[in-house]
């Protein structure tokens, strides 16, 4: 497993070094002293623990170009002012440590991190087959935008095939199997987290610019499911 240590304080970047070895020493951990290092290496990591309060580009920015770039990485900050916590959810951070920072805290963190880690790479490849006409369609779960009920079919939106894939398979069973990353916004429409945009009262915008419903009696309970996906590791194709 690769991870970045990102703080301008050596010390502190010693002290994550040292933890995370004793928990794991076959962890490969890279060390940076600011922000823009990071950005610079030609590496992918796995984990990144991440200073907000640096020189030249604050974490918050850095964290920010990740999530622009698709980047699939899980993120823990590391800072000494609690106010921050709202930005960190803004860029789907996974967890805010605060400095001093204590051992036991860390190696909790670090533990359910890297559970993290391995769960998203299990996930990456989730597909669902389904039956279309004479067809059969094995989809990528990251590739599904939203779908859609039209009568006795649904109609299944996805971000790299120019016509909707139909299908006589019911929303109900489709809610079913695709509940863990899906939110059925509207009673005609099951929508994919992973590619929303914004939202407001009564709408969802997706990440190629379409719209779908927001029921306004599950605009709350949809608040309170989205912000759990975000906060327990959901990724943000956005």
């Amino acid at each position: 497993m690769n991870i970045a240590v990102v703080d301008d304080e050596e010390a502190i970047r010693e002290q994550i070094n040292n933890f995370i070895k004793k928990r794991n020493p076959d962890f490969n951990i890279s060390g940076f002293a600011t922000g823009k290092e990071l950005l610079a290496a030609e590496k992918d990591f796995d984990m990144i623990f991440l200073d907000i309060q640096m020189e030249g580009i604050s974490g918050i920015e850095v964290a920010r170009t990740f999530r622009q770039s698709g980047v699939d990485v899980v993120l823990i900050f590391i800072t000494g002012i609690k106010e921050y916590v709202f930005e960190a959810f803004d860029v789907s951070a996974f967890h805010y440590l605060l400095k001093p920072i204590g051992e036991q805290k860390f190696l909790e963190v670090l533990s359910r991190a890297a559970e993290e880690v391995r769960k998203r790479k299990g996930q990456k490849e989730r597909q669902i087959f389904i039956r279309a006409k004479n067809q059969g369609y094995t989809l990528s779960l990251n590739n599904i935008l939203y779908i859609e009920s039209r009568g006795k079919k649904v109609e299944i939106h996805t971000s790299d095939m120019e016509d909707v894939i139909a299908s006589y398979i019911t929303m109900d069973e489709l809610e079913r199997q695709l509940r863990d990353s899906f939110y059925r916004c509207h009673r005609g429409y099951l929508v994919n987290m992973a590619h929303i945009a914004r939202y407001d009262s009564d709408s969802i915008f997706l990440s190629n610019g379409e719209k779908v419903y927001l029921t306004r009696k599950k605009h709350n309970e949809f608040v309170k499911a989205y912000m759990w996906y975000l906060q327990n590791g959901g990724v943000s194709c956005v």
